[in-house]
């Protein structure tokens, strides 16, 4: 049972040595106005750092960091604080999503959005207006296209393309990235042909006379992403501004970027350095960046307002699921001579563990299907008994379906199991299509890593899947989507606890970036990074968790949001 923390003995040696070192601060100071704030008369919920859920009233900042949480008797001990009154509003700590793509997001918010169309044909025309709007792009670029969900579920062509638009270059991407769709013009200009061969860990796909559809899945993609223009300096800080305004919507104060680029990195840190980056990034450095080893050479670092933070590699086993990228142990039931693609070599995957935890850098392995999770664990394993590593926390991208054998590998290696509950819902009209009912056991199995000990973090894969959290929190409660289909929960067993849901987001994913001493919860000491929502996630039906809509959304201390 949740407790109010109305220990008054606690309370008032905390308050002691609040005021002790305020008082030291203003001793160094000609500024005599009061830099402490007390939020109180808030329905307040928190982890403290033995990640116990704990309740307050009252939360008391200073700094930008917590001094004390507690009930309404603190406010005493703080006359000359500034007062916010709460007015009973729920608060809660900042959300941290453990995996999304941040210059993508502000790339796909900044570019057409096919997440809503309803056939190739309708997708299509949306390209087709928004090329007549846009004369002056040399390339119309998409992304969030989902065959599973158009009648057929047959992967489009460059013909539907053709027909609206043939005089510039197409490209879209597929909605989880591991496929892209273009146009005559695109492959054209990309010297795809009928003669053109598939890179490793890449298909292009064709049609019944050997002639590219305009499909082109995982690594395949290279071929035309190289020939298109890189973004400007300006086409990047539009991007990241358009993203972190969207996360701090959606009371996101801190994700990890699963796969920087060098000059993304570069550009972080710039606006880390001049504290004008708007939401605290935690850097997963793409293991393909040419500038990978220099980037390790300097080691990790983090700015002293903790708001970039590098201390991780994102590597790729293997692709996605809707794709049927993603490698498979046996072949895929809806395509029996296929079991997917890997993206990295051996021999890459060794060279780039070793040079990570060299450097006392984390590895984050993208990895979706059973043989893609067992290859990462074992390269983990290999690591640990050749080059060490094993306090670095590694992880797993996804671990979205995993032979039964290999889930308790993930335990016994300390491998945390980083994964996006939305997924499950997403993909659960197409996953028992996919790979059968039976591989189904061990996919998207966020109880069985629970129950074995595991520490589950948790993610949304934006611009794959909406940012907001809270459809993430539905889902790994409800198991289902926001129509409350299907009734019972999809696979429910895997189902876990608003409380378990709630640690994913906040404590646990800091934990997954070495940064629970100063994020994911409202402990004194750690930044004042919260939100306000418009109802209490512990007392509503678990239906309408998806529901909730962030008033406000604090980072420091200082409001950097407000739902007009």
């Amino acid at each position: 049972m949740i407790q109010i923390q109305a220990n008054i003995i606690t309370q008032k040696l905390l308050a002691v040595l609040a005021i002790s070192l305020l008082a030291l601060n203003a001793s160094c100071s000609n500024d005599t106005q009061s830099t402490t704030t007390v939020f109180t008369n808030f329905n307040g919920y928190s982890f403290d750092n033995a990640r116990e859920l704990e309740q307050f009233t009252t939360l008391v900042v200073d700094s930008g960091k917590v001094v004390a949480i507690g009930d309404d008797r603190l406010v005493e001990n703080f006359s000359e604080a500034n007062i916010v009154d709460g007015q009973g509003k729920t608060l809660i700590p900042g959300i941290t999503d453990a995996h999304g793509h941040v210059s993508s997001l502000g790339y796909t918010l900044l570019q057409i959005d096919l997440r809503d169309t309803s056939s190739a044909r309708q997708a299509a025309s949306q390209i087709a207006d928004y090329a007549k709007e846009k004369p002056y792009l040399k390339w119309i670029r998409g992304r969030g296209w989902n065959q599973v969900l158009w009648p057929g579920q047959q992967f489009p062509n460059t013909k539907i393309l053709d027909e609206l638009v043939s005089d510039r270059p197409i490209w879209l991407e597929r909605i989880d990235g591991h496929a892209g769709w273009a146009n005559s013009k695109a492959l054209e200009l990309a010297g795809i042909n009928a003669n053109t061969i598939s890179p490793p860990g890449g298909e292009i796909l064709r049609d019944a006379n050997g002639q590219p559809t305009g499909i082109l899945i995982d690594n395949a993609m290279n071929i035309i992403n190289q020939i298109i223009p890189p973004p400007s300096d300006e086409e990047l800080a539009a991007a990241v501004d358009a993203a972190t305004n969207h996360l701090l919507s959606f009371g996101i104060t801190s994700t990890h970027d699963a796969g920087v680029s060098a000059t993304e990195h570069r550009f972080y840190s710039g606006l880390a350095k001049r504290q004008e980056l708007a939401v605290r990034l935690y850097g997963m450095i793409s293991s393909t960046d040419p500038e990978l080893g220099s980037i390790l050479s300097a080691g990790p670092t983090v700015d002293d307002n903790d708001l970039y933070s590098v201390k991780s590699v994102k590597v790729y086993t293997d692709g996605a699921l809707g794709s049927r990228g993603a490698a498979m142990l046996e072949p895929y039931t809806d395509r029996p001579s296929h079991s997917g693609l890997l993206l990295t070599s051996q021999q890459q995957l060794r060279s780039i563990f070793n040079d990570a935890i060299k450097a006392d850098f984390q590895v984050a392995i993208h990895a979706i299907g059973d043989k893609g999770n067992q290859i990462g664990l074992d390269e983990v394993e290999y690591a640990y008994a050749t080059v060490g590593g094993e306090t670095l926390r590694h992880r797993m991208e996804h671990a979205q379906i995993v032979s039964l054998a290999d889930i308790p590998r993930f335990k016994a290696l300390n491998v945390i199991p980083s994964m996006q509950p939305t997924h499950a819902t997403s993909d659960m009209n197409m996953a028992e299509d996919r790979i059968g009912a039976k591989r189904l056991k061990g996919a998207y199995a966020w109880r069985s890593f629970l129950d074995q000990g595991s520490r589950l973090v948790s993610g949304s894969d934006y611009p794959i899947e909406l940012a907001n959290p809270f459809h993430g929190i539905h889902a790994a409660v409800t198991r289902q989507n926001k129509d409350n289909q299907p009734e019972q929960g999809w696979i429910p067993e895997q189902s876990i606890t608003l409380e378990e849901a709630m640690r994913s987001f906040t404590i646990d994913a800091a934990w997954a970036a070495h940064q629970e001493t100063v994020l994911g919860g409202l402990s004194p000491g750690k930044w004042a990074d919260f939100i306000i929502i418009d109802q209490d996630l512990f007392s509503i039906p678990s239906q309408d968790l998806w529901k909730t809509e962030v008033l406000q959304t604090w980072l420091a201390g200082k409001q950097v949001y407000e739902k007009l």
